[in-house]
């Protein structure tokens, strides 16, 4: 949780008014998943490894 909601911060100081809104949703067993417009476009159970700040902006298109 502490690396989401550092990711959530992160993304919310630099791109402030870009983001019209995210939700964090606690979750169990290393499931971590990035979501726009309900497309998945990062899954840490798929890759097995947290995801780069720079790797999700360039996802979202930020």
């Amino acid at each position: 949780m502490p690396k989401a909601a550092g990711l959530a911060e992160t993304l919310l100081r630099t791109y402030k008014n870009k983001i019209s809104s995210f939700e964090l949703i606690p979750s169990g067993g290393g499931v971590f998943e990035v979501r726009k417009n309900g497309e998945l476009i990062f899954s840490k159970k798929e890759l097995g490894r947290f995801p780069e700040t720079e790797e999700i902006t360039a996802k979202l298109g930020l």
